[in-house]
């Protein structure tokens, strides 16, 4: 009998991270598809929404099944895996095998986001802010897009103001050709309550072709933006260099 879950549109799996949920060992599924067009996406072969999956869901339950005692649990990522109404009741198959559930979000359905939280079916998040709310057409290639994605970060605080021991990160990606409002996104988040920021430099990896991800000085302007950021004081800021 066909179910929910037979829908989802997942691109691949990776049977094991450290580095995909901060402190844990985790699968991570990429959810096929996403309504953004970032010109630094890393993911970039993967966010065409009318892709079909490649994996059965069946197989990623399977799989966990046979990692009980060996992952803490499982990464939605993308692609953008809010987009999919089945993420729901794949997260809450994973929650009754007695995994913990971690999501990688941009935000761009902030509806989806909360009745995930609400449902008590994600244990952590790491979300993308990529600019201020007028910049963020010129860098997802969408309207309306900033009052999407900053309506899912308010999504989010509340709930960690509502649950203290809910975990999160907030990530910023800075790139050359960006529209130069890093430390203004940074200085909007601090002044939100953000605790846990983190501040990476785009790579050319897997991004679309033609994204620049250095140029002359570039190296030289992240240090003194990580400085800037460093001076507002969140409680915990992470660096990732390219």
């Amino acid at each position: 009998m066909k179910t929910m879950t037979d829908t989802l549109q997942l691109a691949g799996i990776q049977k094991m991270s450290s580095v995909d949920w901060p402190g844990k060992l985790v699968a991570t599924v990429f959810a096929q598809g996403c309504p953004w067009e970032c010109g630094y996406c890393h993911n970039h072969a993967i966010i065409d929404c009318r892709t079909p999956g490649v994996i059965p869901w069946e197989d990623v339950v399977a799989f966990m099944r046979r990692r009980r005692g060996l992952l803490d649990g499982i990464v939605f990522s993308g692609g953008e895996a809010t987009r999919q109404r089945a993420l729901v009741d794949a997260a809450r198959e994973i929650k009754e095998l007695g995994f913990a559930v971690g999501l990688h979000t941009a935000g761009p359905y902030p509806r989806a986001l909360r009745e995930l939280l609400g449902l008590g079916l994600v244990d952590w998040v790491g979300m993308d802010v990529k600019a201020t709310t007028e910049n963020y057409p010129a860098v997802v290639g969408r309207p309306r897009s900033g009052e999407k994605a900053w309506e899912s970060l308010d999504v989010l605080l509340q709930h960690a103001k509502d649950n203290p021991d809910f975990q999160y990160e907030i990530r910023l990606t800075a790139f050359p050709q960006s529209p130069g409002d890093e430390l203004s996104v940074a200085l909007a988040c601090r002044m939100r309550g953000v605790r846990t920021f983190a501040l990476q430099q785009a790579r050319s990896e897997g991004a679309p072709e033609g994204f620049i991800a250095t140029e002359s000085g570039w190296n030289d302007q992240f240090d003194s933006l990580v400085n800037d950021i460093e001076a507002l004081g969140f409680d915990n800021l992470i660096v990732r260099r390219a």
